[in-house]
């Protein structure tokens, strides 16, 4: 097809990155994975030129941190005008405003209307180890419920949380004492003829029975939930399920932690996805498309609750970079400006739209699903109803030949996950959805020739 932003001038990988990927093999560690075999020479919006000259629109948004997409000119500047003043100087060591700024923004934006505090680190793993400790300093307890094919991070702690064991925590052990998981609803294998709401009750009920079961709650610190899941498939529970959980952390002093790393900043269709199961969190993280791309993550929680530690018992030499703080301050101005969250909406229901239909014709898709823009596909054979994971892996990599960049996801590696940033034009969205229909319509016939 002929195509209007995508422009591929050599194959992909190009010779220019073919070049540099031989070097990365001899000097970058193999376990530090790779999705897209291109390096990149510049990037803006949604779109990626890479050293080759190759233009590629890019679906993955560097895992869901470019909701403001690449580049943004209001972050650019911000950083510039910081990079003038100072670069570093350790809030712990001496002050500055912005780290004040971002933390009151913060307090404002995110779910509940009670007094918040906030603290400001470097990474999404690291704010989920801060939350887990400053809600132990609180409770005095030391248990933390977190739940299967939930995504907490590759630090110990967030790898203890974590479910999926391939490629996470694979011969990693042994993990943090005192983590739980309880199950979590997966509504597409949900028991023929229950309801969606019967569903969440059920899985509301198999949580108070783990109370009795794994741990009691008052052993509980906390639960961390992320309120749809990422890494684990793009999960998006039944309202109930969530309002379930948290008034059962609300009966039993368990504090409720979100974990909106990736669901936060406009990707669901609210700031927070929180806001839409109707709940506020005692705490909540948040990192990846925070600051457009700049190494930074918060967490905010109630103001008694963020106070338990004591002087020095949290933070980090380079937790709130003056670069970090005005760059999210820049992101959340411009977020709020063009109603980013609005039109996460819109992206949201023309890629459902597209492969709904597709879905008529293509009857791997086994389940189109998604929040906003947080969108993904489950591809299953239609016969034995087994993951497609082969099939998946095939299709991202010849996709990404195609000039689309996306990224699998789910325990068995099936399920292809949309996290396209919100600043994409509807030309570039429609021009990137026609080039994953022709190529899965493609070797969907391509398999049914095989049979």
């Amino acid at each position: 097809m002929e195509t209007k932003f995508v422009s591929l001038q050599t194959s992909i990988p190009g010779p220019k990155s073919q070049e540099l990927i031989n070097k990365r093999n001899a000097y970058v560690p193999k376990g530090v994975g790779n999705s897209a075999p291109v390096f990149v020479e510049e990037a803006e919006g949604a779109l990626i030129r890479d050293v080759d000259g190759n233009v590629l629109l890019d679906f993955a948004g560097a895992i869901g941190t470019l909701n403001a997409g690449h580049r943004p000119a209001e972050v650019v500047e911000a950083i510039k005008a910081q990079l003038d003043k100072y670069i570093h100087t350790c809030f712990h060591v001496a002050m500055y405003e912005p780290y004040v700024a971002l933390c009151e923004k913060l307090s404002e934006i995110t779910p509940g209307t009670f007094a918040k505090k906030t603290i400001l680190l470097n990474s999404g793993a690291e704010a989920v180890e801060n939350a887990v400790k400053i809600a132990r300093k609180y409770t005095g307890k030391p248990g933390i419920v977190s739940f299967s094919r939930g995504f907490h991070g590759r630090t110990l702690l967030g790898m203890s949380l974590t479910s999926k064991v391939k490629p996470y925590k694979f011969q990693m052990g042994p993990f943090a004492p005192a983590t739980y998981k309880a199950k979590f609803p997966y509504p597409l294998h949900r028991p023929e003829g229950m309801t969606e709401e019967a569903y969440a009750k059920f899985c509301v009920d198999q949580f108070e029975d783990f109370l009795y079961t794994e741990v009691a709650p008052e052993e509980l610190a906390a639960v961390i939930m992320e309120p749809v899941q990422g890494e684990g498939g793009f999960i998006v529970p039944h309202k109930d399920f969530v309002q379930g959980i948290y008034q059962i952390c609300r009966k039993h002093n368990i504090l409720f932690i979100a974990d909106e790393v990736q669901t936060g900043f406009g990707r669901t269709g609210t700031m927070f996805a929180s806001t839409q199961f109707d709940i506020e969190p005692d705490i909540i993280t948040m990192s990846k498309s925070l600051a457009a791309g700049m190494p930074i993550s918060a967490v905010t929680g109630r103001a008694e609750i963020m106070d338990a530690p004591n002087p020095g018992e949290i933070g980090g030499t380079y937790g709130g970079s003056p670069l970090g703080c005005v760059a999210a301050l820049a992101v959340i101005e411009m977020m709020e400006r063009e109603n980013l969250p609005e039109r996460s909406n819109k992206i949201g229901e023309m890629i459902t739209a597209t492969f709904e239909k597709l879905r008529q014709h293509v009857p791997i898709i086994a389940e189109v699903r998604g929040l906003g823009s947080m969108c993904a596909i489950e591809l299953l054979d239609p016969a034995t109803k087994q993951p497609m994971k082969d099939f998946t892996a095939a299709f991202t990599k010849k996709l990404c030949e195609r000039g689309v960049i996306t990224l699998s996801a789910g325990v068995h590696g099936n399920v292809i996950r949309f996290l396209v940033p919100l600043v994409i034009s509807d030309e570039q969205l429609e021009e990137g959805l026609q080039i994953m229909t022709g190529l899965m319509s493609e070797m969907y016939q391509n398999l049914l020739a095989e049979v």
